[in-house]
């Protein structure tokens, strides 16, 4: 992966190669960003420039053997760690080690692939995935191993903040007390899950979303858009280069997320005093708890976007909405009237509360009926 062949982020790009050719190297690094904004790729990137002994701000000048092997993502002083669970090949005890073929398919096909097209990948259906202490016993054996050519170790651990307690525990006592000659990269898009005593010990970079005109250019080169569309593409895919991607492909992850959030708040519209639309509510919750809990979460983020395209829209902020629903005789200009002021934040906060408790395993079908029951109050508050 070459610094030349991601997109945008040029600041870090120039802070990672100048402390590298200084050789002032952190042995644990944070990068924190939300999806989409290059944080797998610079961490690869950044591991080749170390491990090939690259200069002048380019993976183009060192070992060229060194380079090819990481074409493949196939290096040995390169580890990666990431999240994972059961499925129809690994009945038990799931490592990353298990899951490295598909890994390397995954992260050549799309780098700034997202962690639900990870689970889709991989196929493990409704469960989540995560770092578990398993795996905490891989990172130790691998890294108790000398370096292959003599070098740097990299051990590239992405969503970090899916790391379970003790596997954080004893990845602390990595960080305390590192392996001679080993660098820790761990990625995340909220440092919100990762213990503050593991943060303490991460120089921590920040990743901020794509400008449209670094999604729009790679459009253009990679995929051979016009102009005008792959700025309006750009546009709807607000700093995230795999969302883009996704509209572009027209990739809805495979579920009709526009058609659910339709159906509900109609539904939610005519509940109000009519108790027959509560059992409508009810065949919807039922509908979505059955899709598994990733899909659900995704869902919920996706209706956090509509709600706030209409609040903009109702606010006259039109330059800043992109979504276009194309559902029948929905319009999001028809329904932005119904979010305002008086109950956005109350919006948010019970789709962040129901978000929540997916997260943590509750019951799905009570959280999305008590969340559609609240929905048929606010959305009528004036």
């Amino acid at each position: 992966m070459l610094f030349s062949e991601i997109l945008g982020q040029e600041h870090i790009k120039s802070h990672l190669t100048k402390s590298a050719d200084s050789g002032r190297i952190p042995h644990a690094q944070l990068f924190v960003g939300p999806e989409g904004s290059g944080k797998l790729a610079m961490a690869i990137a950044y591991a080749q420039y170390i491990l090939c002994s690259n200069t002048n701000s380019e993976n183009n000048s060192g070992n060229s053997v060194c380079n090819l092997k990481f074409q493949n993502f196939s290096h040995p002083d390169l580890h990666f760690v990431f999240p994972v669970a059961t499925n129809s090949e690994v009945k038990s005890h799931p490592v990353s080690a298990n899951f490295l073929k598909y890994w390397r398919e995954f992260i050549a096909e799309n780098p700034y692939g997202g962690l639900f097209d990870w689970y889709k990948k991989i196929d493990i259906q409704n469960k989540q995935g995560q770092i578990g202490v398993d795996e905490a016993h891989e990172i130790v054996k691998s890294l108790s191993l000398k370096a292959y050519e003599g070098g740097y170790k990299v051990m590239i651990i992405w969503m970090a903040d899916r790391m379970n307690v003790a596997t954080a525990n004893k990845l602390l006592k990595l960080l305390e007390e590192p392996p001679q000659k080993t660098i820790f990269l761990l990625i995340a898009e909220s440092d919100d899950d990762i213990l503050q005593t593991i943060l303490s010990r991460c120089q921590v970079l920040h990743f901020g979303g794509l400008s449209e005109q670094a999604i729009a250019d790679a459009l253009i080169s990679q995929k051979g858009l016009d102009n005008n569309e792959a700025l309006k593409i750009a546009h709807q895919a607000q700093g995230n280069f795999n969302k883009a991607l996704q509209i572009l492909n027209k990739d809805n992850n495979g579920f009709p997320f526009e058609e659910w959030f339709v159906q509900w708040v109609r539904a939610a519209f005519r509940a109000k005093g009519n108790a027959a639309a509560i059992q409508d509510l009810i065949a919807w919750s039922e509908q979505i708890a059955g899709i598994g809990r990733e899909a659900q979460k995704q869902f919920i983020h996706f209706c956090i976007d509509m709600f706030r395209q209409a609040l903009l829209l109702n606010y006259q902020a039109k330059e800043l909405v992109f979504m276009e629903p194309t559902v029948d005789k929905f319009k999001l200009e028809n329904f932005a009237p119904f979010v305002n002021g008086n109950n956005i934040n109350d919006i948010f906060k019970e789709l962040s509360d129901a978000l929540y408790h997916i997260e943590r395993n509750g019951n799905a079908k009570i959280i999305l009926t008590d969340l559609s029951i609240k929905l048929t109050r606010l959305i009528h508050k004036k």
